[in-house]
């Protein structure tokens, strides 16, 4: 196919030359920050409807909901060059009530639309092992299914409804905060008590607290190294998004305010660039005591 992707950074990129390397055609929009990389393995257009021009698919990989819909409807942006059957494909993680909105607009002028966020990080974007929640037409999934499968492994239409694939986007984030915040705990807990953290990480391991977080962030924590995977400032947009949500929705989410608020006691120490296993910092705190 030949794929217009808009959005190439830390999470874009290497889904984008997973594309071409399965013989997709890929055409991208100059930017200054194009690595060489990418100039090498696509087409290169002047601007993002310049792109769609040439596109029967055009995928996002955007920042927040803001940058999706400039990009979409912007000056000079995506829907001024829409055809008819042309496939949006929007991968960013951004709002379930403004995806609605996108996608209506872009059915408006005879296309499909899917919105299929991402979980895996950088590390299952370059292994094309991510997991992808998508909300959409089960049609319009069965056609991009193909362009899923180089990117990732779990692949899941949650729903034909736009804006099923943001929900559970937002779900998931949700439920990492919280377990980022329950191994957190555990550990200021028990180091506090004088037991040491990595015995007790490894005690844990074996038992039903076991959890990809103790797994991976829990060490992060222990040795203190929080060059990100995943940045506190990218999750706290997604629990923004999670609490807009439940307003909206009159539902009461009051672990994750909980989250959000120990996040913004490391920002506030100037650790919004940090991984989000630098929540224990907050934690730490307020004990009054490192783990490290």
């Amino acid at each position: 196919m030949k794929i217009g992707f808009i959005g190439l950074g830390i999470m874009g990129r290497p889904m984008a030359l997973n594309l071409k390397k399965a013989g997709h055609d890929l055409l991208v929009p100059e930017r200054t920050s194009l690595t060489s990389e990418i100039r090498e393995a696509a087409t290169v257009l002047p601007s993002p409807a310049e792109v769609v021009k040439g596109a029967e698919v055009v995928i996002l990989m955007l920042p927040d909901t803001p940058d999706v819909e400039a990009v979409l409807f912007g000056e000079g942006a995506v829907a001024e060059a829409l055809k008819p059957g042309t496939l949006v494909i929007d991968m960013s993680s951004i709002s379930p009530t403004a995806t609605k909105d996108f996608a209506a607009r872009v059915n408006a002028k005879g296309c499909d639309y899917l919105d299929a966020p991402v979980s895996g990080g950088e590390v299952g974007a370059r292994n094309a092992a991510l997991t992808i929640m998508v909300g959409g037409p089960q049609a319009a999934f069965d056609r991009a299914l193909p362009l899923f499968q180089t990117m990732g492994k779990n692949i899941t239409l949650v729903g034909e409804a736009n804006g099923a694939g943001q929900v559970t986007k937002v779900a998931n984030q949700i439920i990492v905060a919280l377990n980022i915040e329950a191994v957190a705990e555990a550990l200021v807990f028990a180091s506090k008590a004088g037991a040491d953290p990595a015995r007790v990480r490894e005690a844990l391991m074996g038992g039903f607290a076991s959890s990809r977080i103790l797994e991976v962030h829990a060490e992060r924590m222990i040795k203190g190294t929080f060059d990100p995977g995943f940045r506190i400032a990218l999750h706290q947009k997604d629990l923004n998004l999670a609490l807009q949500s439940a307003r909206e929705l009159g539902v009461a989410l009051p672990n994750t305010a909980s989250a959000q608020q120990l996040f913004s006691a490391v920002v506030a120490a100037g650790g919004g660039q940090q991984d989000h296993s630098a929540m224990v910092r907050a934690l730490e705190i307020l004990a009054g005591h490192e783990i490290r």
